[in-house]
């Protein structure tokens, strides 16, 4: 090569040099943009240092009672040396295999998941170390952000730089969740085995390490064939790196492997564990579970113990006595709170809790409502203009169903009872006017109002809606019928006060929930008063009766299977349901009966020493009407019965004095006769339904439906 050849080369060698110069530079810069970037602000890591003993949480009622002190008594941290080191090899294989060979970051690994990822079209693989784990686990949160990630990684290279292996080891082991409520090895091993972590064997600790990508996915409780998958999984990436042998994966793959049982985490000693269990629920919900049951928080919850256990008796007598009445109920519940606040004051999910029986029935049953729905179908319809005074025909009634068929409401008594106005047909309950009124204003509007009142559940827009034919629970319907004892206002149902922190700090206060007004004054006026003659001379009469101004509505279904009262005084509403838990049927029980009777002995004896109260003056949107039979406004010297009209809707023609009443007319359609306006049809007088209408001394209708009829393909219920 000659001397212009070699000058060439020098001159390549060193531009390429330079380059190479540049690239370390603007890694390093990097790489120091992004320490500097996202190391500021990082937890201290000596803390992993200090081993915190866990503290319990405590549950407390109104009045200061404890109800319960959540804590895991396994809940112990154990040194590495008393974990055995099949569990540790379980662990390591599974979760991160060059655990003693990286630096807290394992490059390879991350290669090895991002190819399977790509090949799969989808992450199938993660590459997060154990010391990156413990890091986010102690330090950060859950939420896959790129920040995230690298703060992780920041903090495992800081970690590994400051411990040793076995000592992150050890506190992981100590620290990651197993599920069944298990944090920690030591915990896990009893949880799931009821056997010290030193005793583990090479099938319980491989099924354990399977859990922790996915505890709930890969639990023996709930998925055995799942677990022994994973399991498998665990065993083989074992012989992978040459902890076991093939021989050995097998045999502890084929070994049976016997559960201790889930355990209650101290359940049998809650004191009243429906509620209980039901704030435990929320607080989970809002914190987690391990924030729960080590965090040593002070929950401040809404229940009154005495209240509670009249509740219970309430209950637990009524389905008593109406088995023994031969109605062949198992089952009820009660959820009682207090209408202006929303505060839960009693809840009794079933007539006896057990370890075998802690299914809720208060706020995890989903029961068909029957005609305690129409609370919601009339409060729309008032609120919508609607006066109660209007007349529906309760007369045959056919309308399209979405299947090509025909619905055909019916009543539990098979009559029609002709013109009736709207206040006469919620006090008796009769499904085909409440069908009519439900299409004239629109199913829509109805689940609208239903919603905002109070009722979570998904609703079908189909007209048998307004004879309840969807699924609520006991809690959605006294969180309903709530807002209109409270005027109009809901207030989401509170089973918390408050809750302090360790330091007794307050991170939770529900004192002052959002109240969101969702009827007019007017209408929850109206439709007390309505509720109010349900008890007075409806289908709650007599058994309703508690002996102070109260309202409420019955309901019931189609062949008997539930069975409901929900009602209210201005300070305390009550929803009771009863029935079965397997859906069969009782023998006639009408919710005026056994539910009605139930929540009278509950508001009798938990408003024993409370004065009655009135429902208050009439709210300034309504105006109270003097009326002839005829449906018309009632001139001085005429004989008229009051009723009560959202401004605006009250009728403005005066009936004639003595002129005999025209036979009843449909009007427009879906059956109504305008009652307001110069030219509106009169209508039948109240006389004319005088016989099919009982009063207060008389039998009322049953609030019920007949079974359904094999040519109507939705079944009405009241």
């Amino acid at each position: 090569m000659n001397a212009t050849g070699r000058r060439r080369v020098r001159i390549a060698v060193s531009i390429l040099l330079l380059c190479l110069a540049c690239l370390v530079l603007v890694a390093a810069g990097a790489v120091f943009y992004v320490v500097g970037s996202y190391g500021q602000g990082l937890p201290d890591v000596s803390t992993l240092a200090i081993i915190e003993p866990t503290s319990p949480t405590l549950i407390v009622a109104r009045d200061g009672t404890k109800l319960a002190r959540l804590y895991n008594k396994f809940d112990v941290y154990v040194p590495i040396t008393d974990i055995p080191v099949v569990m540790r090899e379980a662990v390591i294989a599974t979760e991160d295999e060059r655990f003693y060979s990286h630096h807290g970051i394992d490059l390879r690994g991350i290669a090895r998941a991002a190819l399977a990822n790509y090949q799969h079209e989808q992450i199938t693989q993660g590459a997060s170390t154990i010391t990156q784990q413990l890091a986010r686990r102690l330090f950060l949160s859950d939420r896959r952000t790129m920040t995230r990630k690298i703060q992780e990684a920041l903090l495992a290279i800081e970690i590994e730089r400051d411990y040793s292996k076995d000592e992150i080891l050890e506190r992981y082991l100590n620290l990651v969740y197993f599920g069944a409520g298990a944090y920690g090895v030591q915990a896990a091993s009893h949880a799931y085995f009821g056997t010290d972590v030193s005793k583990l064997t090479l099938p319980q600790a491989s099924l354990l390490a399977g859990l922790i990508a996915a505890p709930s996915l890969y639990s023996p409780y709930n998925d055995m064939s799942a677990a022994k998958e994973r399991q498998r999984h665990v065993l083989d990436r074992m012989v992978e790196g040459g902890y076991i042998t093939a021989s050995q994966a097998d045999a502890a793959a084929a070994a049976t492997v016997k559960l201790s049982g889930a355990p209650d985490n101290g359940i049998a000693s809650y004191r009243y564990p429906y509620f209980t269990t039901y704030v435990i629920a929320q607080l989970v919900k809002q914190f987690g579970y391990e924030r729960i049951f080590r965090g040593g928080l002070t929950v401040y919850t809404t229940l009154s113990p005495t209240l509670q256990d009249i509740a219970q008796k309430a209950v637990t007598a009524g389905v008593a006595a109406g088995r023994a009445e031969g109605y062949g109920m198992h089952q009820g519940a009660l959820v009682a709170e207090d209408p202006r606040s929303g505060e839960i004051l009693a809840m009794v999910g079933g007539i006896g809790f057990s370890r075998k029986s802690q299914f809720n029935r208060a706020w995890q049953a989903r029961r068909q409502p029957g005609s305690s729905f129409k609370g919601f179908v009339y409060s729309a319809a008032v609120d919508k203009g609607i006066p109660v005074s209007t007349i529906y025909q309760d007369a045959p009634v056919t309308y399209p169903a979405g299947d090509g068929s025909d619905y055909k409401p019916l009543d539990d008594d098979h009559r029609y009872l002709g013109a009736i106005t709207l206040r006469r047909a919620f006090e008796l309950s009769r499904n085909i006017v409440a069908v009519r009124l439900a299409n004239d204003i629109g199913i829509g509007t109805v689940i609208d109002y239903a919603h905002n009142m109070g009722i979570t559940e998904d609703l079908e827009p189909d007209l048998s809606l307004a004879l309840g034919t969807a699924v609520v629970s006991p809690l959605d319907m006294v969180s309903g019928y709530s807002t209109i004892a409270d005027g109009g206002i809901y207030t989401p149902p509170q089973a918390i006060r408050d809750i302090t922190d360790p330091y007794g700090q307050v991170i939770v206060d529900n004192r002052y929930p959002l109240r969101k007004p969702v009827l007019s004054p007017g209408t929850a006026f109206i439709m007390t008063t309505m509720m109010e003659g349900v008890i007075a001379e409806g289908t709650g009469y007599p058994n309703a009766i508690i002996g102070r101004p109260a309202a409420g509505k019955t309901g019931t279904t189609s062949d008997f299977r539930d069975a409901w009262f929900v009602g209210f005084v201005p300070q305390l509403a009550a929803a009771v349901w009863v029935g079965n838990d397997d859906y069969s049927r009782m023998y006639e029980s009408y919710g005026g009966n056994v539910p009605a009777r139930t929540w009278a002995a509950f508001m009798k004896s938990a408003l024993a020493k409370t004065p009655a109260q009135g429902f208050g003056s009439m709210p300034p949107d309504v105006v109270a009407v003097r009326i002839c039979g005829d449906n018309r406004r009632a001139p001085p010297g005429v004989r008229g019965v009051s009723e009560y009209f959202l401004n605006g809707t009250a009728p403005l023609a005066y009936c004639v004095p003595h002129r005999p009443a025209p036979k009843p007319s449909i009007g427009v359609p879906g059956g109504v006769a305008l009652p307001f306006g110069p030219l509106a049809t009169p209508a039948a007088g109240d006389d004319a339904n005088a016989a099919a209408q009982p009063s207060p001394t008389q039998s009322p209708v049953p609030d019920a439906t007949a079974a359904p009829d094999a040519a109507q393909p939705t079944p009405a219920s009241t």
